[in-house]
């Protein structure tokens, strides 16, 4: 492990990541006291399935982690379990219908441009743009987050976001950071017109120079022999022996590999560094959006050696970060979930007998589906509009309201009768249906999508796939794995507290990760809004007393 971990830090990085000064370890510090410095970490693609696997396994900052206070049914309560809805939940306290989040994109059939489809994190209204083609923004996002709510109590609080997605970055960090960045292809940047600091520029450097080099396969762990077994996808394409080796130059695979996780860490520690993060008179906040993760679930699928390795050293690599914590005498809380779960290749359910894993039929994509009703009904155009085989679609907008009833009609019927739908919701049905309630793992497909929908900008109607229907029907493309379904393996993450000193406490009952906003606010005195938040404070405090405050 150490070895495979040295290839991830190279000396380049290690030194871009390094603290000036080691200091003692801080002591614990008394319960009634605000932490210094709250690191709030998402995993991304991380499923509770994931962690009850590995966990046992983790000897580094995920082993630390499970020593604080671990909630192993935490949901991403929604249907829509993608990235962008997922992160906005995070650090809002707000589900996706209420962030305004319900998907990673959405058709918005008002915009100027030949483009309907805007990408969660743009300014759709410059010129030129596309939703593949971007400026990135944190307008579509409605609702404050943490750092806003900190900010606004004490400006002294500094909040920085780092993401290896614009996404993630974006829809945790919200519009009051100090500082966000991203990964861009070939290095860390923010939003248009924010020149890269020094520090930024040194650490895209140090990754370039990585990057350059030729990276021999990774070492594999004696607990991931078991996984390491060859998959046969299609006959171009197999997957799960993977060691992640890559040549000089080659970006793209550095994604989907644990370097990319590094990268985000480095520049993490650089910037705890520079900013004298947890060194001020008012607790800062440091978000940290772990994208490796999701890049390897959706390459190599979650069960395979690929995916084993990605544990090992996200497990050394966060413990590398928290000792770098420690050693500056930082007094700080991490809190730590995932935007979403994630779901095996159907291949290799299929093979370990699984046997209603399969790929979505091509005649659910809007492409097909139009070529239905326009024989259906004779209509003109774009009759629906959507993004992929499932979740919502849009009736044409140059449709009259009779023919929009008519291909409402003909379109649900269409997407009922196929074999691989579990459920198809018109948007009058979802308007009407009650607000979520109750314990996460109860709620109905209805309430699931209710806690989605977002009457400006969902659709005309939702289309639910059928547990381990994979909707990528052609893997050949690229990916051979996905996420976005109502099911547990979706909806369900780790929800981790730490402190230095805090009693250890596993909770296994539901909770939702709307409810680490008021969590964390209980930890460091943050008043927040009597209403306006989906989330509740959970108690962190194994005895009769409370961490939470009194209503």
């Amino acid at each position: 492990m150490k070895r495979s971990l040295a290839r991830l830090f190279t000396p380049a990085l290690l030194a871009a990541a390094a603290p000036a000064l080691a200091q003692p370890a801080a002591p614990p510090a008394p319960a009634q006291t605000p932490p210094k410095l709250i690191v709030v970490i998402s995993v991304d693609q991380y499923s509770a399935d994931l962690f009850a696997e590995y966990r046992t396994s983790y000897t580094g900052g995920l082993a630390r982690l499970q020593q604080g206070v671990v909630f192993p049914k935490g949901y991403q309560s929604h249907a829509a379990t993608e990235t962008c809805p997922g992160h906005s939940t995070i650090l809002t306290g707000n589900r996706p219908g209420h962030t305004g989040i319900i998907a990673n994109e959405w058709i918005d059939q008002s915009v100027t441009r030949e483009d309907k489809t805007v990408y969660c994190a743009e300014d759709p209204s410059v010129p030129g743009t596309t939703s593949s083609n971007y400026t990135v923004s944190n307008m579509r996002l409605k609702v404050p987050t943490l750092g806003t709510y900190m900010k606004n109590a004490n400006p002294a609080s500094r909040v920085i976001s780092i993401s290896g997605k614009d996404r993630a970055a974006v829809m945790m960090g919200g519009k009051a950071v100090d500082q966000i960045w991203w990964w861009a292809g070939r290095g860390f940047t923010s939003y248009k017109g924010t020149p890269l600091t020094p520090l930024v520029s040194q650490v895209n450097m140090a990754v370039d120079k990585m990057l350059d080099a030729d990276r021999p396969a990774m070492d594999l762990p004696d607990f991931c022999k078991s996984v390491d077994r060859a998959v046969q996808v299609t006959p171009n394409l197999a997957v799960g022996n993977g060691r992640f080796a890559r040549k000089g130059g080659d970006f793209k695979n550095f994604r989907a590999s644990p370097e990319y996780d590094a990268a985000v860490l480095a520049l993490g520690s650089k910037l705890v560094e520079e900013q004298k993060l947890g060194n001020g008179g008012a607790t800062d906040l440091l978000i940290l959006g772990l994208s490796a993760n999701d890049y390897i679930g959706h390459t190599y699928g979650t069960r395979g050696a690929e995916m084993c390795i990605q544990q090992a050293n996200l497990d050394q690599n966060l413990g590398q970060f928290f000792d770098m914590l420690d050693a500056a005498g930082i007094d700080y809380m991490v809190a730590l979930t995932a935007d979403h779960g994630g779901n095996d290749l159907p291949e290799r359910e299929r093979e370990q007998a699984i046997t209603d894993a399969e790929r979505s039929d091509p005649a659910l994509a809007p492409r097909q589906a139009n070529m239905m009703l326009q024989a259906k009904t004779s209509f003109k155009g774009d009759l629906i509009l959507g993004g992929g085989p499932f979740g919502d679609f849009y009736l044409g907008k140059q449709l009259t309201p009779a023919q929009k009833a008519t291909v409402l009609k003909e379109a649900v019927a269409y997407y009922r009768a196929n074999r691989q739908v579990a459920a198809v919701f018109t948007k009058a049905e979802l308007i009407a249906a009650p607000a979520p309630a109750g314990p996460p793992e109860s709620w109905s497909l209805l309430t699931e999508a209710k806690a989605s929908f977002d009457p400006e900008r969902s659709g005309d109607f939702l289309v639910l796939l059928k547990p381990r229907v994979t909707p990528i029907s052609d893997p050949d493309g690229g990916y051979v794995a996905t996420h976005g379904s109502p099911w547990d393996y979706d909806r369900r993450v780790p929800i981790l507290f730490w402190r230095k000193g805090m009693a250890h406490m596993e909770q296994p009952q539901g909770v939702e990760t709307v409810d680490i906003l008021p969590t964390i606010a209980a930890q460091i005195g943050l008043a927040l809004p009597r209403t306006g938040i989906d989330g509740k404070c959970l108690d962190l405090d194994p005895g009769a007393a409370s961490s939470c405050p009194a209503n």
